[in-house]
């Protein structure tokens, strides 16, 4: 076996290397000499290999291959290296390139290679059509925005009308965020309207084929030959979804005179959850339930272990529950976990996962934290019992660790799946999780180094 004495630089930097995390999106405009299209481009750092620039910074690389095609021909080619800020730890980065295109259809093809690891590659390929010759009222495309300021930078690509803006990657808000942006561009309002006139921009929920409108906001403009909007919607009440948001020019009459559309998605797993438990709580009463005979202490314990279950946003609402002293908000969340997990018999189900929590935390004890907090505790609620537990702790040339081995992984549809754990403190039993072969968790390919 080789030494598994493991770098840091290999443990923060190279982790989740599994593959290119890259968002590639675009939107057409108008000038007042020709049309363009922008190509947003955003590169997940934890997704690309930095190499080292000082001892306390690295940077990483990523070369780009942009292409128009109509047919057979290519119309327009563009090759670069795109660099990632110099840093100390992995950060994101951001690209946007403009190109003048004459109206018609074309073939885009974005290819992404991390350039020092070049077998982690991805393509992009999509068909687009503009046309903004002659004089009725357009709109450019949409634009979504993870944030904007004010900006006469000229040397700066990403302002645009006085605006420096951030294009929001993968068309995705988080449960972070509480607004939506967007840009959009109004073109020969002047020509084709003498009077006041109605934008209007809505979302609308898509749902099993129906689509509802959930928000609405309109913005009265003069008619000039280039209208740019910049609007920003209030989406914190906005629950988890898939979305479109809808952008219309209406004259006075009311009469549609253009539409565009962008399809998007929301994560808002605190929202999510705080409907769940107002409709639970008109529905149950927990005096009834098994919830309302545990004190603060055996909530906040039961709570801790069922962390390796959970969602990551769960987490975090759990978490806020604990802190906050939310004796009523525990019992709820708690009792709703469990008659999702086993309507027929919630206590049942709880008090089984208990016995084995309860046993994990005496089996993976640290002593900093409960045995179901350690790295080998977390995996194991999370995933269950091993098939095979390899440990190595005579090798004069590594620290400690284990192998792990489930056989089948039916969670990921795998087989044969691995989680090492090492213990580089040589403290007692603080073991953590360096390498899986699990899709989602910790990568390192460069473990046995």
């Amino acid at each position: 076996m080789k030494n598994l004495t493991v770098l840091l630089f290999f443990m923060g930097w190279s982790c989740a290397l599994a593959a290119m995390d890259a968002s590639v999106s675009y939107a057409t405009f108008k000038s007042p000499t020709q049309s363009y299209i922008e190509i947003y481009l955003h590169i997940a750092g934890r997704s690309v290999s930095f190499q080292p620039v000082t001892d306390s910074t690295y940077q990483a690389g990523v070369e780009v291959v942009i292409l128009f095609k109509q047919g057979e021909e290519i119309v327009k080619f563009d090759k670069y290296t795109l660099s990632s800020p110099v840093a100390s730890r992995p950060l994101d980065f951001i690209d946007l390139k403009r190109y003048g295109l004459a109206d018609g259809k074309y073939e885009l093809v974005v290819a992404v290679k991390d350039a020092n690891q070049p077998e982690n590659a991805k393509e992009f390929q999509t068909e687009i059509e503009f046309d903004y010759s002659g004089e009725e009222l357009q709109q450019s495309g949409l634009v979504l925005l993870a944030s904007y300021q004010r900006s006469e930078d000229p040397a700066n690509a990403f302002v645009k009308s006085g605006i420096q803006m951030e294009p929001l990657p993968y068309n995705f808000y988080s449960r972070h965020a509480s607004s939506l942006i967007f840009y959009n561009e109004v073109y020969n309002a002047d020509k084709a309207l003498t009077e006041d006139f109605m934008v209007s921009y809505s979302i609308e929920k898509l749902d099993n084929g129906q689509s509802e409108t959930v928000m609405i906001g309109h913005k009265r403009q003069k008619p000039q030959p280039i209208i740019p909007l910049l609007v920003q919607m209030d989406i914190s009440q906005v629950p988890s979804g898939n979305y479109n948001l809808i952008v219309e020019v209406r004259n006075r009459a009311k009469e549609l005179m253009s539409r565009k559309r962008i399809f998007f998605q929301r994560s808002n797993p605190f929202l999510d959850r705080e409907l769940e438990t107002l409709q639970l709580a008109g529905e149950v009463n927990l005096e009834q339930e098994f919830v309302q005979q545990l004190d603060a202490e055996a909530l906040e314990y039961s709570l801790r272990a069922l962390t390796p279950k959970l969602p990551q946003g769960d987490v975090e609402m759990v978490n806020a529950m604990i802190r906050d002293d939310s004796i009523n908000a525990q019992r709820l969340y708690l009792f709703s976990f469990w008659a999702k997990e086993s309507p027929n018999n919630p206590e049942f189900a709880y008090q089984k996962y208990m016995e084995v929590a309860r046993a994990i935390d005496q089996q993976f004890d640290s002593g900093f934290r409960h045995g179901f907090e350690t790295d080998r505790g977390y995996i194991y609620l999370k995933y269950g019992q091993p098939d095979d537990i390899e440990n190595r702790d005579q090798e004069p040339s590594a620290p400690p660790y284990e192998i792990w081995t489930y056989y089948e992984f039916p969670r990921t549809n795998q087989n044969n799946v691995k989680f090492i754990f090492y213990n580089p403190s040589l403290a007692p039993d603080d073991y953590q999780l360096l390498h899986s072969t699990a899709f989602g968790e910790r990568n390192n390919p460069q473990w046995q180094r």
